[in-house]
């Protein structure tokens, strides 16, 4: 997944747009050290997901892809959403069918 930096994020900070979809952004609550270690989690598992593939072992690419995920929950990415105001997940939606689409269409 790209870098959110490089994209629209929607103005409430959820979410940033990819090919006009909405991909939900790192829990802003996080510690610094604590992100770091996540990210630093995720970087290695993702790599272990080439390795695998690049072995042509599935066991290996099943663990790593279950580590690419964990890591991805603990930033609050995927899973259940770090914000508390009851609004619900638009992550991986078309962002034209979410609420954010006036926001995005005037970009």
């Amino acid at each position: 997944m790209p870098s959110p930096a490089n994209y629209p994020s929607t103005p409430d900070g959820r979410y940033f747009v990819v090919k006009d979809r909405l991909w939900r952004m790192s829990n802003p609550d996080l510690d610094p050290a604590q992100r770091q270690a996540l990210v630093n989690a995720l970087m290695q598992a993702r790599r272990q997901v080439g390795a695998a593939k690049k072995a042509a072992d599935p066991e290996a690419e099943r663990r790593a892809r279950a580590a690419v995920d964990d890591a991805k929950r603990g930033l609050g990415e995927r899973g259940p959403v770090w914000w508390n105001d009851g609004a619900p997940d638009f992550n991986r939606k078309l962002v034209a069918n979410t609420p954010y689409a006036g926001w995005y269409a005037a970009l």
